[in-house]
């Protein structure tokens, strides 16, 4: 179903927030590693956070994680560690063009079973469980996906040495690794990282009696550009912490150069609009690639012209996110330039907008979400398929309706 939006001139809005998939599925796994012994409350409502649970719930050996490539990752670690457990486990047709070597080499290395099925290198795959054991410091490049290393780092306690990973080269989605560590510290793991040095000391997972999932930074930047691009309003975030875990926290100070204010008061997180906002603005998102969307489209429609790094990631994702940008707003005038470091860049300069152009989404949640913002400048706009953000924030329809906007269905 597509859909186009019409945004009031301002908003006086409290939010409630989906809890964090990240989290959710990291607890997840560690409850699961724990023996199931933990009650945790406020798990993500989402496609990717359901996929984790009816895979850890399955008791049929066959595994369909659709789109949800964190659950893949970690999940490709979970079930490598349950000896005696047989898993096939397969996912979307994006999924199965997702490279997932790198991991299944490093749990190989730690006596995995795992087959390809399929194209080597990608999904699905035919896990034979067991018992995994690891001496010396296992390798890997630092600029793979967070995910590989998460994934191996939460099974690390129960091989029988634990595990010592040396991240090479420059290391990427830094904050997503010191996320699974605190994590796993709460659940009773001895681990620790020294720069590119992680150590995990076996041992068995003693899991807390109850568990809160925050609520999640990622779903909060979208509101945070409609606080830049209607500066009267008034948002109010729920269900934020000041000292969180997820590394896209970082959104506050990065939309301070849009404008936007923020305090932490009784009710939530207040964001304020309309301040003064940078000539250029310029920032490396290697550490949060998920809020990379967002700041892009809100440069462009904010006429702030920008160079945004450390997108290297980006084009595994749900799709190459790097060119569906460079496609969407071109549709929309703005003519981004892609460097080789994989960087987007935009010098200010504009050519005509399309006239009521359809704005596709790509299967990928955060372009929807993100381009929906484009319906603030840019009132004639379709946004393709607005289902996709099931994928980790089902109501941000419903929430932008409550806010005041108009959504027609078509």
């Amino acid at each position: 179903m597509n859909c186009k939006l019409e945004f009031p001139a301002t908003t006086n809005y409290t939010v409630q927030l989906p809890a964090s998939k990240s989290i959710s599925n990291r607890v997840l796994i560690l409850n699961a590693l724990s023996g199931g012994s933990c009650a945790i409350d406020n798990v993500a409502q989402c496609d990717d956070t359901r996929s984790m649970l009816a895979a850890l719930s399955d008791s049929t050996g066959m595994v369909n994680i659709g789109a949800a490539g964190t659950a893949m990752r970690f999940l490709t670690g979970y079930f490598a560690s349950l000896d005696g457990r047989e898993t096939l486990i397969d996912g979307s047709e994006r999924m199965r063009h997702r490279p997932i070597g790198i991991l299944v080499e490093a749990l190989r290395s730690c006596g995995a079973e795992i087959e390809y099925t399929g194209e080597e290198g990608f999904p699905p795959l035919k896990i034979s469980g067991r018992r995994l054991a690891y001496s010396p410091t296992l390798n890997i490049p630092g600029s793979v996906s967070s995910q590989y290393i998460s994934s191996l780092l939460m099974i690390a306690p129960t091989l029988s040495s634990g595990l010592a990973i040396h991240l090479t080269g420059h290391m990427l989605s830094v904050p997503y690794i010191d996320m699974t560590l605190a994590l796993m510290r709460q659940f009773g793991a001895v681990c620790s990282r020294r720069n590119c040095t992680i150590d995990v000391a076996p041992g068995c997972y003693c899991a807390p009696r109850h568990f809160v999932v925050e609520s999640d930074w990622s779903a909060a930047s979208y509101w945070f550009a409609i606080a830049a691009l209607m500066p009267q309003s008034r948002i109010v975030l729920k269900g934020l912490s000041d000292n969180s875990v997820q590394g896209d926290s970082r959104v506050c100070q990065l939309f301070e150069d849009f404008g936007v204010k923020t305090e932490f008061t009784d009710e939530g997180l207040q964001l304020s609009g309309g301040h003064k906002m940078v000539d250029r603005f310029e920032c490396n998102l290697s550490d949060q690639p998920d809020l990379a969307q967002t700041m892009v489209v809100a440069a462009c429609l904010l006429d702030v012209p920008f160079s945004i790094g450390g997108l290297t990631t980006l084009k595994i994702k749900e799709t190459d996110r790097i060119e569906a940008l460079r496609t969407e707003l071109g549709k929309l005038g703005y003519e981004l330039n892609v460097t080789d470091n994989f960087a987007i860049e935009w010098d200010g300069r504009k050519m005509p907008a399309m006239e009521m152009p359809v704005i596709a989404t790509y299967d990928d949640h955060r372009m929807a979400m993100s381009m929906s913002l484009a319906a603030l400048r840019y009132p004639g706009i379709t946004i393709a398929n607005m289902e996709v953000v099931s994928k980790s924030y089902p109501d941000y329809w419903k929430h932008l309706e409550e806010a005041g906007v108009k959504i027609i269905k078509e």
